[in-house]
This record gives C-alpha cells, sequence and structure tokens, in this order.
C-alpha cells in the first residue's frame, strides 16, 4: 500500500528547512550561493529561457534583458521592463519548492491593448493588471502541483497570490499581499 504524503506535512517541511534562509538578507546568502538563475518555458510560444539574472549580490542588465525580452506579450510582440523582485520571487519559489522543471510560463508581461481584450472576454482578468507593469506573472511547474505551488507563494508574503485551479496555474506579483 503506497504511502500518503499530506501536503500541510510537506510544506511545513520545506518552510522549515528554506524559510529561514529566504528571509535572511540577500549579503548573507552571498557565501551559501548567490548566483540567481532560472529557467522557463513558454507555453504559448514553446521557446526556453535559462538564465543568470543576478550574481555577486546585484542584478546582471544582460540576464535582465534576456528576461524581458523572453516574457514579453505574445500576441503583439511589445517588450516591457520585469521587475527584477518578481524574478526573486521566483528564485525564492525554486528554492523553496526544491523544483527541477523550468517554470511554465502561461502569461508574462501583457500590452494594455491585449490586457484590454483579455479583461472584455474574462472576469478573471483585472483592468488595470499587474502584467501590464511586469510585475505579474502566471506559471506552473511540471513536478509541481500547483496548490503546493500556491502555498508556497503564500508563505513568502511578498506580493499578490491567485490560484486557477481549473486551468491549473498560480499567479504571482510584486503588487500588495493578497490572495484569491
Amino acid at each position: 500500500m503506497p504511502v500518503r504524503v499530506e501536503r500541510r506535512l510537506v510544506l511545513r517541511a520545506l518552510l522549515a528547512c528554506g524559510a529561514a534562509a529566504l528571509a535572511a538578507p540577500r549579503r548573507a546568502l552571498a557565501g551559501v550561493n548567490d548566483e540567481r538563475r532560472l529557467s522557463f518555458l513558454h507555453t504559448h510560444t514553446g521557446q526556453s529561457l535559462d538564465v543568470t539574472f543576478g550574481a555577486d549580490g546585484r542584478y546582471l542588465p544582460e540576464g535582465l534583458g534576456q528576461v524581458n525580452e523572453f516574457l514579453k506579450d505574445h500576441r503583439t510582440g511589445q517588450a516591457h521592463t520585469i521587475d527584477p523582485r518578481l524574478l526573486d520571487l521566483l528564485h525564492d519559489l525554486r528554492l523553496l519548492t526544491g523544483t527541477r522543471a523550468p517554470f511554465a510560463v502561461i502569461s508574462g508581461y501583457r500590452s494594455p491593448e491585449t490586457n484590454a481584450v483579455l479583461h472584455a472576454r474574462s472576469s478573471g482578468v483585472a483592468g488595470g493588471s499587474l502584467h501590464m507593469r511586469g510585475q505579474a506573472i502566471d506559471i506552473r511547474l511540471a513536478d509541481t502541483r500547483t496548490s503546493v505551488l500556491r502555498d508556497a507563494a503564500l508563505s513568502l508574503g511578498r506580493g499578490g497570490v491567485g490560484y486557477y485551479r481549473s486551468s491549473d496555474f498560480v499567479h504571482v506579483d510584486t503588487g500588495h499581499v493578497r490572495t484569491w
């Protein structure tokens, strides 16, 4: 008979191991491993990106530029500056969940035109979405249930977290702390 692991127990163990390290100032983490790297797979374009966006306590302009281009509005081709704090949040989620999978990106930056069209079609798309400011991303991980990803994001307490169970993705942003 297989052993059933409770999600709360797994999350509690992850939090016990990682929360203290994630809450520490970046300088304290520098000796551990200061390279900040992310991997992405875009669900609409099929493109992938593996990028180092930070090292030695600073952001790397080349890596940030690659992220800006990768997370551009795939409908219009418009790129926008992505908030580096959003990348830090994703990096910490990667560490907290222990994932080895790239972040599957459902939506990164959205132009105002794209957002208006999506908002008109769905009440689930905010008219003033933080996607239009480069402060939000909709994601999933192939090796982590979205409910676990949601719980990890909530535990960080660093912005908005939306859980879209039926669509199988989690929204995270660098706005005010809130949930839906």
